[in-house]
């Protein structure tokens, strides 16, 4: 009987053992309860802020939605704006056309391409005559200045200047002296000559009060009476030359010594209008039944009632010539071309 109670002990005590053991998970499960607890409520919490997170970010895409729209409105408003600014421009710059048209009466000749508008215009005034060339320039690159056969110290008319470039348009430019080298004539340049940027020569400041004058690289025309490089230089040129004097800036009348105030002669002049169209006068003159010139004190009037802003005299005498479309279109009072150091050519 004893061999087999033990027997029966022995068999049963893995039952024994899982019966204890579930006794103490029963009573250390009492110890998990509260965790369990708290990670549930956590999840909640989570679940809120999820469902809180969701409920902004719909929110937000609203509000990026709005803000799209009211984006797009202000978007065709500032278009809508930018059009009527735009056609109030072009609307101006018509009247403005119109009224410089209207002071220099009818067009004699006139030429458009993607790259010029050229307008010429006879000038008829009592005891002087010449011709005006109005100039839009779309392509800044089609205005250059030409030294005499390109090259330093030669002499070329401005016919031939504007016949060797293919040129529409060209007129004399800057003042010179002609001297000998080494036997040979020389014609030297006064002033700054810039050709594509570039001056020609090293700076030359003498005598003190010539002007540089010509257009930058966006086709504008500039000048100054420059005392350094540096003068010249932050004016971005792109093509000028030098004479003297300045006869207006913006919109008055400059300073002219009293030496050259009374005297006529021939002239030649560039300048420019409000809107950056671009003017060259030729005026002939010592020509007694044709013109006898014009005084540039009298030249000042004459540019201010045609509405011109900026104008600057360049080298005149028997040097003034302009030539467009294959002629000489004044009377140089040499009764024939002179040649000259350098010139000013428009392509067509």
């Amino acid at each position: 009987m004893g061999k087999i109670n033990l027997f029966m002990l022995f068999l049963i005590a893995p039952f024994i053992g899982l019966f204890v053991v579930s006794l103490e998970f029963q009573d250390e499960s009492q110890y998990l309860k509260f965790p369990i607890t708290v990670l549930a409520e956590e999840a909640d919490k989570l679940y809120d802020e999820v469902g809180h997170l969701e409920e902004s970010i719909a929110n937000m895409g609203l509000v990026v939605e709005s803000q799209k729209e009211v984006f797009h409105v202000q978007d065709e408003q500032i278009s809508e704006l930018s059009e009527l600014s735009d056609s109030q421009r072009k609307l101006s710059d018509d009247i403005y056309e119109q009224k410089i048209l209207n002071m220099l009466g009818p067009a004699v000749k006139a030429h458009i391409s993607n790259r010029t508008e050229i307008k010429i215009f006879k000038l008829a005034e009592l005891g002087y005559r010449g011709y005006i060339a109005k100039i839009k320039l779309f392509d800044p690159t089609a205005l250059k200045v030409v030294l005499g056969k390109d090259q330093l110290g030669k002499l070329e008319t401005t016919s031939s200047a504007a016949k060797r470039t293919n040129a529409i348009l060209a007129i004399n430019a800057g003042g010179f002296y002609t001297e000998k080298r080494n036997g040979k004539t020389y014609a030297q340049l006064i002033g700054n000559t810039v050709i594509n940027g570039k001056l020609v020569e090293p700076f030359n400041g003498y005598p003190g009060d010539l002007f540089f004058a010509g257009i930058n690289k966006k086709g504008q025309v500039i000048g100054t009476v420059p005392h350094t490089e540096n003068d010249i230089m932050k004016l971005d040129p792109y093509q000028g030359v030098s004479f003297s004097p300045v006869l207006l800036e913006n919109g008055k009348k400059a300073e002219i010594s009293t030496k050259w105030k009374k005297t006529r002669h021939p002239r030649t002049i560039i300048g420019k209008y409000a809107n950056d169209d671009l003017i060259v006068i030729v005026i002939d003159g010592r020509r007694d039944n044709w013109s006898i010139g014009i005084s540039l004190e009298r030249l000042q009037d004459k540019l201010l009632e045609l509405g011109v802003k900026d104008a600057y005299n360049l080298d005149g005498g028997g040097s003034s010539a302009m030539y467009y479309d294959g002629k000489i279109l004044n009377k140089p009072s040499d009764r024939r071309e002179r040649p000259v150091v350098n010139n000013i050519v428009v392509m067509p």
